[in-house]
């Protein structure tokens, strides 16, 4: 399979987009093209578990290599391992139930479904990139619509929410393009084969490491670099908060992951700060969480804490543990943008997302209550769902540690279930049930378009949930191969 299909459909669905004539062409040209990149990313899962099924055991599978710059060399070099298909399955996903619950969006329409589709080209472009300069060009790509989305049709301060994700992104940014040209200045390539080929000194990796791993950290949410999360995904549209958190944020991790396996040394020398601050990020996320009035503020906390866990489960530096946080990646990104397209219904029928001024939605909209609840059961760690196959997952392989320090955090972590439960129950219980206000009543239930977003983002949940050994099958072979390449570097403490 030819990967940059995944590139140069969503460009061609952004053109089309940009000159197609009226509402109806451009919602058309949108979904199509998002169903287009549901159905490559279809094929490019059968095709690559066919591969792997003939006996093809090559690290990255459908690799294509084009020189772009001979001074620095770099080299449009993509592949995928089964990691990078199930981020690239996450985002065809969330990007299809994101174009159908902007349906209605009015709005600068041609602009705002260009922004959706240039976002989710720069995902594709992120997840395949073999060439770590080509990885960073696609990262940018993905900032920028961010900035646009919240700052044009987000809500409340949205010019100042836009500016501190667009400072903080790009902070990120910077610090992450430092350690990449750390890299390239001792290995002399950005391919991230060759520079597990070569090797980088262990005072090298030592000093580059952090810039890297915080700069991603940042797109993930770590502690303390998080304050750009809840205020971003407060003033976001509907879509755009699904795919910030859906998509965007599992850039930061993925990239994370790829540096601790670029400098294994370093991850092993720091991974005891790793954990501390992902440990901070869960238990910190979850009480601040308890805090909130505003459902959106909720979901976006809630998110700082549950990214906590797939930070979590690449600093404690086992094979199961990182199984863990690729799932809980793919999982917190599919329950995240349920959580908060059922948000988005809500208030577009209410004109509130404040829990007090709720009540009783249930017995309005009954498709919708269901939504919520259903996001809210997975969130808390319900098992069926897939939150607690990934949850459980790294929770089992923290515990693999023996060291004293790294089950004190897995116990801490894996408390902050508990009061997960209490804000999910609470919320659910104030804003779903109990009695309903004259002048919600009346109120109509889900549209068509609402309910097969809603249905496509439940059923992954559910697939996860119910047969994990689906998701295993795919990431645990390519996460074997990362730590043969990782090596002695890595061991259990």
């Amino acid at each position: 399979m030819n990967l940059s299909l995944l590139v140069i459909f969503p460009l061609v669905t952004a053109l089309a987009v940009l000159l197609s004539k009226g509402l109806k062409q451009v919602r058309g040209f949108a979904l199509l093209g998002s169903l287009t990149q549901l159905g490559l990313a279809g094929w490019l899962l059968k095709s690559y578990q066919a591969e792997r099924a003939s006996g093809n055991l090559t690290t990255n599978l459908f690799e294509s290599n084009t020189p772009w710059f001979t001074s620095p060399l770099i080299n449009y070099h993509i592949g995928v391992d089964g990691i990078a298909i199930a981020m690239i399955l996450l985002t065809s996903v969330v990007v299809v139930a994101g174009i159908l619950v902007s349906w209605s969006m009015e709005k600068m329409s041609k602009e705002y479904f260009f922004l959706l589709v240039l976002l989710s080209m720069g995902a594709y472009g992120f997840f395949i990139s073999l060439d770590l300069f080509t990885m960073f060009f696609f990262l940018e790509i993905a900032v920028i619509p961010k900035f646009l989305l919240i700052g044009v049709w987000g809500s409340g301060d949205k010019v100042k929410s836009a500016m501190k994700l667009a400072l903080m992104l790009m902070g990120g940014s910077a610090l992450v393009f430092v350690g990449l040209l750390g890299i390239y200045y001792n290995v002399h390539s950005f391919e991230t084969a060759e520079v597990i080929r070569v090797g980088l000194t262990s005072g090298v990796q030592k000093f580059f490491f952090p810039f890297a791993f915080i700069g991603f950290g940042i797109f993930a949410a770590m502690f303390p670099f998080h304050t750009w999360v809840p205020d971003g995904h407060a003033s976001a549209p509907t879509a755009a908060s699904m795919f910030l958190a859906g998509i965007s944020m599992k850039l930061g991790g993925y990239g994370c992951l790829r540096m601790v396996s670029l400098m294994p040394d370093a991850a092993n020398y720091y991974s005891w700060i790793i954990i501390i601050l992902a440990t901070i990020a869960i238990i910190y996320g979850a009480f601040a969480t308890m805090m909130q009035t505003d459902l959106k503020y909720i979901n976006a906390y809630s998110s700082i804490s549950h990214c906590g866990f797939v930070i979590l489960g690449i600093g404690m530096m086992n094979k199961t543990s990182m199984n863990g946080a690729v799932i809980q990646m793919v999982s917190h990104g599919l329950m995240t943008a349920l959580f908060f397209a059922a948000i988005g219904m809500i208030y577009s029928r209410t004109h509130t997302r404040m829990v007090a001024q709720l009540g009783g939605l249930l017995k309005a909209m009954p498709f919708i209550s269901t939504v919520f609840v259903i996001a809210g059961l997975c969130s808390l760690g319900l098992p069926g769902f897939s939150g607690f196959v990934a949850e459980m997952t790294v929770f089992m392989g923290s515990w693999q540690n023996p060291d004293t320090m790294y089950r004190f955090a897995t116990v801490l972590s894996g408390a902050s279930i508990v009061v997960t439960a209490v804000y999910i129950l609470r919320a659910t219980g104030r804003a779903i049930m109990g009695p309903i206000s004259d002048e919600h009543a009346l109120l109509a239930d889900a549209t068509w378009n609402e309910k097969l977003a809603s249905v496509l983002l439940i059923a992954a949940i559910l697939v996860i949930g119910i047969a994990p050994f689906l998701m295993n099958q795919l990431i645990v072979p390519s996460t074997d191969i990362l730590f043969e390449h990782i090596g002695k570097a890595i061991t259990i403490k």
